[in-house]
Order: C-alpha cells, then structure tokens, then sequence
C-alpha cells in the first residue's frame, strides 16, 4: 500500500495461530483453558495440553479427508468444543475456516457455499437438513452430533465427527507466513449480498494480543463467552484473548439468562462480553451479592446506575469485522462519559471528517474513519470481491467504517448513527439493501423500502414498506415466505406496510427518516 515501512519488524514474524496455541500447550499444559457447559449433559473441561493434542488429531483427520493448505471448509455450527477444535485444526493446517451464522436460511447459505467455493463441511447435525436443501456439492460433509443424535444416528453418507479424529502426534505442520488467510465471515455492507471479511493469522494474534492488553488480563482470569463463535465478538473479543494471556473461558451454547449468574459464581468469571439485550436480561434476573466480575465489554459506558448495582465496570468499546478488534476502547481504570463508545485506540489512527473528508471539531458529528496495517490490524480484503475492497479504503488507507460518531472534548466518541443504511438488530448488523433484494424479487412488487423499528430487547427490528399494484394477504404472504427461505429469521421484517407512494427527498430518493416516522408509530 506504501503506506507502511516494508523493513520495519514484524512483531508475527515467523509466528502463526499454530504457534500461540502450542506454546501456550507447552507453557500452561495442566491449566484450564476451555470449560464446555451444555444446556443437557455434564460439563467438561479441557487443559492448553488435551486441546492442543485433540485439535492435532482433528487436524490430522482433515488431512487424511484431503484439506490442505489454501482449501476451503464449511464451518456451520452453534457453540461447542468441536468449533473450536475444526477451526484450529483448519489454522494448523493452513486451510481457511468459513464460519457462518447459524441463523442463516437456505438462500443465504447457497450464497456462501457458492461464494465462497468450500470444499467440504463440519455441520452441527441439525443443519444437515438445511444443507442438503442447498443442493450443495462437496467432497464430503461431517456432522457435530447434539446430545439427541449420537454419532450412531447419521444420514447415509454423513460422516459423524469422530471419523475426523486421526493420530496427530506425528502430524508434521507447516510454518506459515503470517499473511496467510485463516477465515472467512460474512457480514452485512450496502450490497444486497454479504462480503466475505478475510482474516489472516496476523489478524489473529493482533486480536489476540490486544484483546489481552486492553483486558488487562493475566493467568488467572476466567472469561463468560455466549455470543456466536461465528462473529468477531465471541472469536476476537472474548476468545483470542484468553489464548494470549494463557487464561480460561466458560462456552455456553448460546445466551441463557437464568444460567448466567450460576456458571459466572461457579466458576469465578472474571471479565465477559455482554452486548445490551444480555444486560437487561442478566439484571433482571437479580445480581447475586458476591461475584468475581472486574469488568464487562459493552457497546457503550457509564450506562446509569447500572455499575454501582453490578459491581463491576461497564467498558465502552467499539469495532467491526473488518477492525478485527477494538478500534476505540474506554481503559478500566479511567472514567467514562455517559455512553461512551471508548476513546481512539492507541494501536490505529482513528478521525472523524465531514462528507468532503475535513476533519470535524470536537461536538460535530462526523464520519469514523480507521487506519491500520491490512493483514494485521485490519482485514485483508473481502473474498473474491475486489472492487468493494478497493472502495472501503480511500488513498491513503483509511477505512470507511460506514459509521457516524462525535468526539467530547476530553476525546471520548460517542455514537450518532449510521451512514450506510444499516440496521442493528440485536447483536446482528443488518443491511436494509440485503431484505430489499429479497423482497423486490417478488411477483407483485413494484418497490420497496425497508427501515428499523426501534425494539426495547433488540435494539431495532426491520419493517418493509411496499408499492404494489395488487396488494393484500397473498402478495404479503409471499413477501414473507421469501425472506423465510432467503433470510436468516432476525432479517425478516417484523411488519410489512403498503403504500400508494412512498415519500420522496432529493433527487427523488426515497426518505427513508419518514418511513421510520411512520414505522416507529405502528
């Protein structure tokens, strides 16, 4: 990019994911890492050294399947120990991971598989149905069994997971350059299509390692992870971390509010990341008079009262796919404005410009612009996509984030809202353009438009309003039997609302702040 110093050091030199999770092995081989509480069944618990050893068998299994370095694999699963264990196996083998959510529908896990071109599958055995109706072709697919399906209740030609265990002792793996890719998530931009985020091993140890730093984490900290495995929160904020710092983390499947507070006292957690609707949750649950909590990551700080009843602090922080880690960070210790979104991380160049790209004073609303090493502090590149990785990144390698923000006087950012036409729905980043395909493609449709409808649990929801010639119940059931089958359930529009005309700004654009107006009253 000629943006950087090609002959200063690399700090990832010579180092891969391979090597942190093996010198953690070998440093830390007796001490928890990973403690696995399923809903049903009994908890178990893995050391650096049984992880390490089990992620070589994995690894060798994938080998003897035929991925190598450079393949591609399908990685379509809730939380659970073999998540973990594919997604290393992949890294030590130099093989890229596609993890994608497991909310996704049939259309858009056609779109990945595509896109994306994996060559085979590790799938939680209750998406093999989902699966199949994509009509994908694959060298082969493996199934992660669920306590209710045993690995001895497989569809013919299914490989149960436990085939992917071979002898990993005398694996040989290669060392690989840091640059190399390691995975791929999907998410939401302005197109009607996700872009593949590409992920090096650079990438993960800087999340690693500055995860670990702004955590202030050591050895003996104990981490709440319950957001999906297939997003940055989970991977990046809450588990890369833990391996850099040689500490452990609680996995639970999925958010679960009544079992938060238990597993937290039981096992001593430390630190976590609890985005908004979880706080609410947990809070309501009531606050037990004695736990280890330090600190909790959220979007935003200084929420209330809320860290005098917790007993804990709220740390503002915030970030994206493409950031790979926090781009803007409130230090514990310090205080915070109310909402703040964390002040500019020291390890980027951060700045807030105006539409003609001049910087803005401190109170105006500006764009959030980021800069970083590609590869390593921000992403590669989007797959297969170059052109919208050209245009997310001006001249002199600032990144668009797509966000609006303010800065207080004292430094900290605050959020305004979004540039692009984005919703927030509940943990998810939504593009409104990504339902608007769907639904445009409906026989009936004449146009549409679809904004957010603020949600006291979600943040927002997606509402679709329509002009159509006929409209009425057929043409709304098909409008939402197509998002059924194309979208993930969280992209749905809770609501669809027909107009005779939509309202118009400039140039004839749709104004979609009206739309809101009108979604926010029903």
């Amino acid at each position: 990019m000629g943006l950087f110093d090609s002959s200063a050091l690399d700090p990832y030199a010579e180092k891969d994911v391979h090597w942190l999770l093996r010198s953690q092995a070998a440093r830390r081989g007796d001490a928890p890492f990973l403690i696995w509480e399923p809903f049903s069944g009994e908890s178990e618990t893995w050391s650096y050294a049984r992880f390490y050893a089990d992620a070589r068998n994995v690894a060798a299994g994938l080998r003897a399947r035929g991925i190598g370095h450079g393949d591609f694999l399908l990685l379509h699963a809730n939380n659970c120990p073999e998540f973990l264990l594919t997604w290393y196996a992949c890294a030590m083998l130099g093989a890229v991971v596609v993890t994608t959510n497991p909310r996704a529908a049939v259309g858009e896990m056609t779109y990945f598989i595509e896109h994306s071109a994996v060559k085979a599958a590790v799938v939680e055995h209750g998406y093999l149905e989902l699966l199949a109706q994509t009509g994908a072709r694959l060298d082969w697919i493996a199934a992660i069994p669920t306590t209710e399906s045993g690995d001895l209740d497989m569809p013919s030609g299914i490989l149960p997971f436990s085939s992917l265990r071979a002898d990993g002792a005398a694996l040989e793996l290669p060392s690989l350059d840091p640059m190399t890719p390691i995975s791929v998530q999907y998410t939401s931009g302005t197109t009607s299509r996700p872009k593949g985020v590409v992920w090096t091993h650079a990438n993960v140890l800087w999340g690693a390692q500055i995860g670990a730093a702004h955590n202030q984490l050591r050895t003996d900290d104990c981490a709440m992870v319950f957001t999906p495995l297939c997003h940055t929160n989970a991977m990046s904020w809450g588990h890369f971390p833990v391996v850099w710092s040689g500490s452990r983390m609680v996995l639970q499947p999925k958010f679960s509010a009544s079992r938060f507070w238990p597993l937290a006292v039981e096992h001593g957690c430390t630190w976590g990341n609890v985005i908004p609707f979880a706080v609410q949750a947990v809070v309501a649950q009531g606050i037990p008079e004695r736990h280890s909590y330090r600190h909790w990551v959220v979007g935003a700080a200084n929420l209330g009262d809320l860290e005098t009843r917790l007993g804990l602090t709220i740390v503002g922080a915030w970030g994206m796919t493409e950031t790979v880690t926090h781009g803007s960070w409130t230090p514990p210790q310090l205080p915070a404005p109310e909402r703040s979104m964390g002040m500019p991380a020291p390890e980027y160049e951060l700045k807030v410009v105006d539409d003609s790209g001049n910087p803005v004073i401190p109170g105006e609303t500006g764009n959030l612009k980021i800069r970083g090493k590609r590869g390593r502090a921000l992403f590669l590149e989007y797959l297969n996509n170059p052109e919208a990785t050209a245009a997310s990144f001006d001249a002199e390698g600032w990144f668009d984030t797509g966000d609006r923000v303010w800065q207080t006087v004292e430094g900290h950012l605050r959020f305004a809202d979004r540039a692009k036409d984005m919703l927030k729905v509940g943990a998810e980043n939504v593009a409104a353009s990504e339902i608007e395909a769907v639904i445009a493609a409906v026989p009936g449709v004449g146009e549409v438009a679809v904004v957010g409808r603020s949600h006291p649990m979600l943040d927002e929801v997606p509402v679709a309003f329509v002009i159509a010639p006929a409209p009425g119940d057929a043409l709304r059931a098909a409008i939402l039997a197509a998002c059924q089958h194309e979208l993930a359930g969280f992209k749905v529009p809770v609501d669809i609302v027909f107009l005779d005309e939509f309202p118009r700004a400039e140039l004839n654009k749709v104004a979609k702040k009206e739309l809101r107006e009108i979604a926010k009253a029903g």
